[in-house]
C-alpha cells in the first residue's frame, strides 16, 4: 500500500521548529512535500527589501528541509490545484491565515481542492491567540487595548513544540528556483531559523531588563529587532513568551507581544480598517490630496523636512529596511499632522520600504497616530519633532548617524528645524481647526 501523503503549503511560517502543521501533516508517517508559492498578489505591494528578506528565507528554509522545498509563482489556487494533482497527495495543511486577503485565498483554494477530493486542512496560528478568538463577554470583540491584554494575558499559552519529525519528500515535478535578490542597496540581518534564536538569546540575556527604560530612544540598542522574523515565522511569538519572566523589561516586552496580536484581532474583525478609517467619524477629516499635498509627501519621504529627526528616521528606513518604532510615531504624526496627508499614504510608503512591514501592525500603528483607530492618540495629540528629538535623542547621536550634514551642529542645536519645510506650531493649529470639523466646535 502507498504511503499517504501531504503538501504543506508554507506561507507566514518559515520554520521547522514549533510547527503545528508540520507536526499535523507529518503524523503517522506520512510523507510530507513542502511548499511555497510565489503570490504576485502579495509580491506586488511588497518592496525590494521584503522581498529580498523573503527570498534569503526560503534558501534558509530549503537548506533545513534537506533541499526539498517546492517553489511555485503564480495563483495560489491553480499552483496548489496543479501541484496536489501532481505529488499525489490527499491533503493541504497551512497554518491559518487570519488576514483579509488570506482568507480569501484559502476559500478560493479550498474550493479547487474540494473538486479534486483533496482535504484543505488549516491548524496553528502565527499569533499565540488566534485573532477572532478573544471576545468580551457580550460576545463582541475587544476595541481597547488594556481590557484586550488583561483576557489574553488570562489564557493559557501552549508551550513550544519541538521539531516535527517529518519525512520531507519532492516528487518528480517540475521545481523553480528562488528569484534572485532584487537590487536593495542596503544590508539586511541574516534571514534564518537560526539567525532568530541567536538575536533573541543575545536580546534575552543582554538587552532584555534595558528594554523598559531604552526602548524608546532610537540611538540605542534597546530593542529586540525581531520584527523581520516574527513577520516571516522564523520564531513564534509563543516561543518567545516561553522564555519570559515577570521583570519589568520582560512585562514590557510582553506587552509589546500583545499589541501585535491585538491589532491581528482588530484587523480579522474589521478588515475594511486595512485601508479606511476605523473611526467612520474620521471620514469628515480635511485632507490635502492635491499636487501641493503630492509634493510635501516627497519630501516626507525622501527625509528631507528640514526636521532633523524625522529625517533621519525616514533616511534610516531607506538605508537599512528598518526604522525604531519611537520614531515611526514621530515620523507618521508630522505626516498626517503637520503635512495635512492621509495616513494611508504613509502606511503604504511604509508597507514598501520595510524589511518588517505587517498589514495588521504598520495599518493600525498608523491609525494609533493617527486618531482613527482603535486606542486612538486623540487627533489633537500632536507631536512636537523638536520636543520629541531632545526627549529622545538628548545627545543627538541618532540624527548625526542619519543626517550627516548636521554631524557638527553643536549641543541642543542639533534638535532644531534646520530650513524646515514648514512652521510647526502653524500646521499644529490648522491639524486642530480641521479636526472641529469632525467633532462640530
Amino acid at each position: 500500500m502507498a504511503v499517504a501523503r501531504s503538501i504543506l503549503w508554507f506561507r507566514r511560517d518559515l520554520r521547522v521548529a514549533d510547527h503545528p502543521a508540520a507536526v499535523h501533516a507529518g503524523r503517522d508517517g506520512r510523507e510530507v512535500v513542502p511548499v511555497f508559492v510565489l503570490d504576485p498578489a502579495l509580491a506586488q505591494p511588497s518592496g525590494a527589501v521584503r522581498l529580498a528578506f523573503m527570498y534569503r528565507s526560503l534558501r534558509s528554509l530549503n537548506e533545513s528541509l534537506g533541499g526539498k522545498l517546492v517553489v511555485r509563482h503564480g495563483q495560489p489556487e491553480d499552483v496548489i490545484a496543479q501541484l496536489a494533482a501532481d505529488a499525489e497527495v490527499d491533503e493541504v495543511v497551512v497554518t491559518r491565515d487570519h488576514g483579509p486577503y488570506g482568507h480569501r485565498r484559502d476559500a478560493a483554494v479550498a474550493d479547487r481542492l474540494r473538486s479534486l477530493d483533496v482535504a484543505f486542512v488549516g491548524t496553528g496560528s502565527p499569533y499565540v491567540v488566534p485573532p477572532g478568538t478573544i471576545l468580551k463577554d457580550d460576545g463582541n470583540p475587544y476595541s481597547v487595548f488594556t481590557p484586550f491584554f488583561r483576557a489574553w494575558s488570562g489564557r493559557s499559552h501552549p508551550d513550544p513544540l519541538d521539531v516535527a519529525q517529518v519525512d520531507w519528500v519532492r516528487p518528480r515535478i517540475d521545481q523553480y528556483p528562488v528569484p534572485d535578490d532584487p537590487d536593495i542597496g542596503c544590508a539586511l540581518p541574516e534571514a534564518s531559523e537560526d539567525a532568530a534564536h541567536d538575536l533573541w538569546d543575545s536580546f534575552l540575556h543582554d538587552g532584555i531588563e534595558r528594554y523598559a527604560s531604552r526602548r524608546n530612544e532610537p540611538a540605542e540598542p534597546g530593542t529586540s529587532r525581531l520584527s523581520p522574523y516574527l513577520r516571516w515565522g522564523q520564531v513564534h511569538s509563543r516561543q518567545l513568551l516561553a522564555d519570559l519572566g515577570d521583570t519589568a523589561g520582560q512585562s514590557t516586552f510582553r506587552k509589546e507581544l500583545a499589541w501585535r496580536e491585538f491589532y491581528a484581532d482588530v484587523l480579522h474583525h474589521q478588515p475594511r480598517s486595512a485601508r479606511e478609517n476605523l473611526q467612520r467619524k474620521m471620514d469628515q477629516l480635511p485632507v490635502d490630496t492635491d499636487v501641493e499635498a503630492r509634493r510635501r509627501f516627497d519630501r516626507w519621504a525622501s527625509g528631507t523636512t528640514g526636521f532633523p529627526i524625522v529625517d533621519a528616521g525616514m533616511r534610516q528606513m531607506l538605508a537599512t529596511g528598518w526604522m525604531h518604532n519611537r520614531v515611526r510615531m514621530i515620523t507618521a504624526s508630522f505626516l498626517v499632522k503637520d503635512l495635512h496627508v492621509p495616513w494611508q499614504w504613509g502606511a503604504r510608503h511604509f508597507m514598501q520600504h520595510l524589511v518588517d512591514g505587517d498589514l495588521a501592525s504598520n495599518q493600525h500603528g498608523w491609525q494609533w497616530v493617527a486618531g482613527t483607530g482603535t486606542d486612538a492618540a486623540p487627533f489633537f495629540r500632536v507631536f512636537n519633532p523638536t520636543l520629541q528629538s531632545a526627549k529622545f535623542d538628548p545627545d543627538g547621536r541618532y540624527i548625526r548617524q542619519w543626517v550627516p550634514e548636521l554631524a557638527n551642529v553643536d549641543g541642543t542645536s542639533i534638535h532644531q528645524p534646520q530650513s524646515p519645510m514648514v512652521d510647526h506650531a502653524a500646521e499644529r493649529e490648522d491639524a486642530l481647526r480641521r479636526y472641529r470639523v469632525v467633532t462640530g466646535r
